[in-house]
């Protein structure tokens, strides 16, 4: 792989001295529970993005963003990650960066105004409702047991979701609901309105997300037909429209952490004495450290190559998988390594990777669980002829 580009170095040093300088000072805001930032601490973050003009630049230039390429999008998310907060500000967290990269290529013009444009200003949030409880859909789509069912010019949405990131607070939602016909529709829907029903925040092992992730109700939501999202019976097409890009970019922040992770215990370990000489010189903990860059470098490497097939052709479902795969346990094992180099205290929050450590477990299970795209990748190697 040929190096950075200066334009490039020039993009990764810009949001590097943000989250260094701006960012990290906010990680200690008290303004920060178990469901993630309040939207008082969100909205302050957004407004520094946008003082230094680093928010939602993945967005269409149409949409008011600069339409960062996927390529442009490793480098500044793997940085914006490398705070907890660092993607809240720069509005590129899931699930609204995916939703930004699906409206954009989906929405009719009257959806990008009344939604889109306010989701990109970073003036509300939004969420993405496909997974819902057991029998119904999870990495499997689908399993869908949410209906849509028309009645003269409005759709009729009836079902419950769960662990949907960031439903509580949302502006909007995007909902996957099945069709009559046994397909599946993408609807839009603002939360405040009769039908929409948060019945819960659900206590999760991470809190990095705004609003955490809530259970959802639908009783009879009327959808007007012109809120439908893109076409009817278009919605698992649509999915991974969304997907295969989002996977990514979970990829890119997730790194970004591992490598924080790493910086704080390879820091610790130059300065903590051990049996008389530095923790470091112990070969058991440089070792440790010495995998962690080797890991650290080639989980770049894969996400670089998957930005890069990504802006050749816009679809990358299989390499996306791959890297989704390779980067979510490469990610844990860094940030194992670093809690073990850190010992005790890492075990509290005395140190930011204690919820580093938290917020990562997920990451394996997000955007669907490693063993389902280890499944599809197995599929496409078997069924494809040698060449």
């Amino acid at each position: 792989m040929k190096t950075l580009s200066q334009d490039l170095i020039d993009l990764q040093q810009k949001v590097r001295n943000f989250i260094q300088n701006i960012i990290i000072p906010y990680e200690k805001d008290p303004r920060q529970d178990s469901h993630g930032p309040s939207a008082e601490l969100r909205a302050e973050l957004i407004e520094q993005a946008r003082q230094y003009d680093l928010l939602t630049s993945h967005a269409s230039i149409e949409m008011g963003g600069k339409a960062w390429s996927h390529l442009q999008k490793a480098v500044a998310f793997e940085e914006a990650g490398y705070s907890p907060l660092g993607p809240i500000a720069m509005n590129i967290h899931a699930p609204d960066e995916g939703n930004i990269h699906l409206m954009d290529i989906v929405a009719s013009e009257m959806q990008k105004q009344r939604w889109l444009k306010p989701l990109v200003n970073g003036e509300i949030r939004s969420c993405f409702a496909m997974t819902e409880p057991a029998p119904g859909a999870g990495s499997d789509p689908s399993m869908l047991v949410t209906t849509a069912v028309q009645e003269g010019d409005d759709y009729i949405i009836n079902g419950r979701k769960w662990l949907i990131t960031g439903a509580d607070g949302a502006g909007f939602a995007i909902i996957m609901a099945k069709m009559e016909d046994g397909s599946a529709s993408m609807f839009l829907s603002d939360t405040h309105v009769d039908g929409f029903i948060l019945e819960k925040n659900m206590n999760a092992m991470d809190s990095c997300f705004s609003g955490g992730h809530g259970i959802l109700r639908f009783e009879n939501l009327r959808v007007p037909k012109e809120n439908v999202l893109g076409e009817i019976g278009k919605g698992f097409q649509y999915a991974q429209v969304r997907l295969a890009p989002a996977r990514l970019t979970h990829c890119m922040r997730w790194l970004g952490q591992a490598r924080r992770a790493h910086d704080i215990a390879t820091q610790y370990a130059r300065e903590r004495q051990s049996f008389g000489k530095r923790l470091g010189d112990h070969q058991g903990v440089g070792f440790m450290l010495a995998d962690n860059e080797m890991d650290i470098l080639t989980t770049r490497l894969a996400v670089h190559y998957c930005a890069q097939v990504l802006d050749a052709n816009e679809k990358g479902n299989y390499e996306s998988s791959l890297v989704k795969v390779i980067s979510s346990e490469n990610i844990w094992k860094i940030i194992d390594r670093s809690v073990q180099v850190l010992g005790g205290q890492a075990m509290t929050d005395e140190s930011l990777v204690c919820k580093i450590f938290q917020d990562a477990r997920g990451f394996r299970i997000y955007d669907g669980a490693n063993e389902v795209h280890r499944m599809s990748i197995s599929k496409k190697l078997l069924n494809q002829k040698n060449h």
